[in-house]
């Protein structure tokens, strides 16, 4: 295996543990799903599904953790904008 193949691993395993420990602790309430940091865990979990998956050739795995990624982007867009307005109106 080269030291190409080991990386690509490496990143898929540690995106899978980012996603799953960001959903143990929203499921334990301990984050909340528009809280950053969920979000930017599945954010950057999301990105390394995409390298392991576009790497192995798993296109639609790759595809959907790219509109997964997109989700979160989004959701911290909204957050963002919603803690602005909120700060612009008190």
């Amino acid at each position: 295996m080269s030291a190409e193949t080991i990386v690509i691993e490496i990143v898929g395993w540690a995106a899978a543990a980012l996603i799953l420990v960001a959903y143990i602790l929203l499921s334990l309430g301990k984050l909340e799903g528009r809280s950053y940091i969920y979000q930017w865990m599945n954010v950057i979990g999301a990105g390394g599904f995409v390298i392991n998956s576009g790497y192995n050739g798993a296109i639609p795995s790759a595809a959907l953790n790219v509109v997964w990624a997109a989700m979160g982007l989004f959701t911290l867009w909204s957050v963002a904008r919603a803690r602005r307005r909120l700060r612009d109106s008190a």
